[in-house]
């Protein structure tokens, strides 16, 4: 954990889930063929589970090697370059 007066970090890892409910979110994630459907899923698993963000767990499968580097990286690509182009200002 790292601490400052105005931010505090952690590397927690989210909570460990069922093996199976685990194996079921990378199949379903692994199922999506367009961004369109990596987006669309992770709005569905941010908004009805409380495990915490989709790039949490992408992140986690990664570090187990549940997932291929190349294909983490695909979809946390997907994920940030949707946030960054939701923060660039309007024309």
């Amino acid at each position: 954990m790292i601490s400052s007066r105005t931010m505090t970090l952690t590397s927690k890892r989210p909570d460990l889930l069922d093996k199976g409910v685990r194996e079921a979110i990378v199949d379903q994630l692994r199922a999506c063929q367009t961004k369109e459907q990596v987006l669309a899923f992770e709005a569905r698993f941010n908004c009805e589970t409380n495990a915490g963000p989709l790039y949490l767990w992408i992140c986690d499968f990664l570090h187990d090697r549940t997932i291929s580097p190349a294909l983490a990286s695909r979809w946390l690509r997907t994920i940030l370059e949707d946030r960054e182009n939701k923060l660039k200002p309007s024309k």
